[in-house]
């Protein structure tokens, strides 16, 4: 044949249409699911917060490889020489999440965030650390700490055969921008479960008025975590029959899995009430009906964007002013109500996986529109 790549093109169309079917996908709000009393931004998703960057890169092969990379840029220029202030939060630390030590450690990160599979944090390290040490004006650096996250995607993946390697999360990172984000199959979440149904990359944002400060706030998540699915207050996931403890003898009901979540904002707030920020993500998971299972590694990494609060390795003192306690308390509101939505993209955008282990179906959008319509 005189185009041979040809033939590998038209198997790898074929092996993916056999693995995942396309099905209706919509946005929260495109069935006027709202939650909160706060706007979204302008894309709803966390790249309305200015400088913030995602990229993805995508696994789908066949029955075995449903995995991949989504990788956040925090912010612009060198992120090794010129720090953001950042803080991670444990909900329950069933999870293989690097970097977190100096993190908690310092207030700061100084990389890209790349999420993966739990099997290749290491290959998610090298990628962060070799594309860091390449950056002009790292010549010097002889220590990167790469914040890696992770849910484990083994049921739909084979996820021993670790696909991922770190020049794909190079291509991660490099490929990040600025505009809307991939929901859904993607990246990170190519291969993940949520509340029994298909999981996956999910966004939103929250933009406070004016007389609170104009702050812009938004999330990212990877969802792969188990309980009673609620919607917009409505028990969707008892009416569907699929919900954790349905069936106590029947390990599909089981809610372990993982949940990661990246909050950020341009808002100026130091470490410590960074930390604060990422408490209240959670409030935004336990509304989604998850169950916090002893098998569920639930994180958040958040951080500021704010330029004052820069942190360059140069400086004798980081003196800059930042949010006072009291002023922090919409910021609390936001992160709730954009992690909640997220979490609801995730899943309204994911589509069904024929995998590794079985199959995992997507959340019938037909039927939640004429439950939530009750």
């Amino acid at each position: 044949m005189k185009y041979p790549w040809a033939i590998h093109f038209l198997a790898c169309i074929a092996l993916l249409s056999a693995s995942v079917s396309h099905a209706e996908q919509l946005r929260a709000r495109d069935l006027n699911i709202k939650p909160g009393v706060l706007p979204p931004g302008k894309l709803n998703a966390i790249t309305d917060v200015a400088g913030v960057k995602v990229g993805h890169v995508t696994l789908h092969q066949g029955k075995a490889q449903h995995t991949g990379v989504t990788a956040i840029i925090p912010a612009s220029g060198n992120l090794r020489q010129n720090k953001v202030p950042a803080a991670v939060f444990v909900g329950n630390g069933y999870g293989k999440m690097a970097g977190i030590s100096q993190v908690q450690e310092l207030g700061e990160i100084e990389t890209p965030i790349v999420l993966t599979n739990t099997l290749n944090v290491a290959e998610g390290i090298a990628g962060v650390v070799e594309w860091t040490l390449k950056q002009p004006g790292n010549e010097q650096v002889r220590s990167v700490n790469a914040v890696v996250g992770e849910t484990n995607d083994g049921y739909l993946n084979d996820i021993r055969a670790r696909f991922v390697t770190s020049q794909r999360v190079i291509q991660a990172i490099e490929s990040a921008d600025s505009g809307i984000v991939a929901e859904g199959n993607v990246g990170a979440g190519a291969g993940t479960r949520a509340f029994g149904f298909k999981g996956g990359i999910g966004t939103s944002s929250r933009k406070l008025p004016a007389s609170l400060g104009s702050y812009t706030l938004g999330v990212l998540v990877q969802s792969n975590f188990g309980g009673i699915l609620q919607i917009d207050g409505q028990p969707i996931g008892e009416k569907l029959g699929q919900y954790y403890l349905s069936d106590t003898l029947n390990n599909d009901s089981s809610a372990d899995g993982s949940i990661m979540i990246v909050v950020a904002t341009d808002a100026p707030l130091s470490d410590r009430n960074l930390y604060r920020l990422a408490k209240r993500a959670m409030g935004g998971v336990a509304r989604t009906g998850a169950s916090l299972t002893n098998g569920s590694g639930d994180y958040v990494i958040a951080f500021s964007t704010a330029e004052a609060l820069r942190r360059s390795e140069k400086d004798s003192t980081h003196l800059a002013p930042s949010l006072s306690n009291n002023e922090v308390s919409p910021l609390f509101q936001a992160v709730i109500e954009a992690t909640e939505e997220a979490i609801y993209n995730s899943l309204l955008m994911a589509e069904d996986v024929d995998g590794h282990h079985g199959k995992t179906q997507a959340l019938p959008i037909d039927k939640v529109k004429a439950l939530l319509s009750q």
